[in-house]
């Protein structure tokens, strides 16, 4: 898979979706590229931690406005990702395949005890990550003016952001009551 693909719809999703996006974290092992493309907002500071508990529950309270993950979780871990995030913050997570429905179902009903939204979305090769925001909606509150103004970008625009939430009836019927948008 192109590497820029999945990295411009890790970032860009969430930090179009957020108001005033100023501070977001990664939490990775191999953050470099999601950082070049955290770097295209002048006005943002990032913060890569590796995933361990004891980095994130050192952080402050609602510092942040963006969270990116791309590690295992569980319900500590979301719970100190709760503590962590601003109250109209966004979180994005990768997750298993959307064939592995109870997996998922678990993990997505243990992200509605914070969120308000939670949507897969696509972020190629057929992989999905899960939007999760405490108060804006994916598509319908796009930023359109930064999703399309943004220099350097090869894949990520405003058309591409609403259309990566599209998904196929089975995966509706799958997970009716549990993707809550």
């Amino acid at each position: 898979m192109r590497d820029f693909i999945y990295t411009e719809m890790m970032i860009h999703v969430p930090m179009c979706t957020s108001k005033e996006p100023q501070e977001i974290l990664i939490i990775s092992n191999k953050a470099e590229l999601l950082q070049v493309e955290a770097a295209k907002y002048a006005d943002v500071r990032s913060k890569v931690v590796q995933c361990s508990l004891n980095e994130i529950s050192s952080l402050n309270d609602a510092s942040f406005d963006v969270v990116i993950s791309e590690m295992p979780s569980d319900a500590a871990f979301f719970s100190q990702i709760n503590r962590i995030l601003k109250k109209d913050a966004q979180f994005v997570t990768t997750h298993p395949s959307l064939d592995e429905v109870e997996e998922n179902k678990k993990l997505m009903l243990s992200l509605s005890k914070y969120f308000k939204i939670i949507m897969p979305y696509n972020i190629g090769d057929g992989r999905t990550a899960l939007f999760c925001s405490k108060e804006y909606h994916p598509t319908a509150d796009v930023n359109l003016q930064r999703a399309d103004m943004l220099d350097a970008l090869e894949y990520y625009n405003s058309d591409i952001h609403r259309a990566a939430f599209a998904m196929g009836n089975y995966i509706r019927k799958a997970y009716l009551g549990v993707i809550k948008n």
